[in-house]
């Protein structure tokens, strides 16, 4: 039976950690990994710019011996109003698995319930999980252990910061999340088991006693029109110096990239020595092996 990653809620604790482990050995072993993978395809579906999503993702198919097919949506028969349904079911009788980055949560469903290969969730506008459990990797790999996590979140409940909240179900660590009036992840996600999960209006508060420190940029991919408005509203939301003086003299900086330095981050923390954001950046390839192992081979 095939398994679609499409939120961090689809996996178990089990799974993830596992994802985790699995991504952090493919590191170790470099360039010498076994090509599981030789003979197999990943369709990757983009209707958004990449640049570590895409590259991490084909990067870590041919480290695994297969091999991508990149497709844009403009230059597909869904641009002329095929369904999603015939698109799905076509492409599965061609590929092994799906990578599909999007605005639509919507549309990434119907792929995947379509279907018959994995559909795994490079990003939409409303979740970013392989983007977080490569973070997780990161902070696995530098801390050594994920047991008594404190995760702080300054900045837009965005997509992000929503697979952070899912990660916090899963995994049970305790997430703070900074965010401005009006600018809050949605009620419906962070509800769950956790009630360890918080929202904060003041970032010094967040950041206090936190093991990692993350944000991302104010206005997201879509969002360019709204640049004025949030860069008014994101003011003393900004990841800087001052900030670590509230956290953790050994807290992780964390962003998922790209950053506008000098906005929601200074150069100064993101090329400081509490910064971990371009092991973030390589840790997704390797994660993305994992990933792509996992649900290709369906172990």
């Amino acid at each position: 039976m095939k398994k679609d990653l499409l939120t961090i809620r689809d996996l178990s604790r089990d799974d993830l950690l596992g994802l985790l482990d699995k991504g952090l050995q493919f590191k170790k072993q470099g360039r010498k990994v076994k090509r599981t993978l030789q003979g197999y395809t990943l369709g990757m579906l983009f209707d958004k710019a990449s640049t570590r999503t895409r590259i991490s993702f084909e990067t870590a198919m041919f480290r695994l011996g297969g091999q991508t097919l990149f497709m844009h949506r403009a230059e597909t028969q869904l641009s002329r109003d095929e369904t999603v349904g015939d698109t799905a079911r076509v492409l599965s009788r061609y590929l092994d698995a799906m990578a599909i980055r999007t605005f639509s949560q919507q549309f990434l469903e119907g792929m995947a319930r379509e279907g018959d290969i994995p559909v795994i969730n490079a990003l939409t506008d409303r979740y970013h999980p392989c983007q977080v459990l490569s973070d997780l990797m990161t902070i696995l790999e530098k801390r050594g252990t994920l047991e008594d996590l404190k995760v702080a979140w300054v900045g837009d409940g965005n997509n992000v910061a929503h697979s952070w909240i899912d990660a916090a179900h899963v995994l049970g660590f305790e997430l703070v999340l900074a965010c401005p009036a009006g600018y809050h992840p949605l009620p419906e996600i962070v509800k769950g088991p956790n009630k360890k999960i918080r929202i904060v209006g003041d970032p010094q508060k967040a950041v206090k006693g936190a093991d990692a420190i993350n944000t991302d940029v104010w206005a997201s991919m879509g969002q360019e029109h709204q640049r004025k408005k949030r860069i008014a509203a994101f003011q003393g939301f900004q990841v800087n110096q001052e900030l670590l003086k509230a956290a953790r003299r050994d807290v992780l900086v964390m962003h998922c990239l790209p950053a506008h330095r000098g906005e929601e981050i200074t150069s100064e923390v993101m090329d400081g020595p509490n910064s971990v954001v371009f092991d973030q950046a390589e840790n997704k390839m390797h994660l993305h092996m994992a990933v792509l192992e996992k649900l290709i081979l369906r172990k």
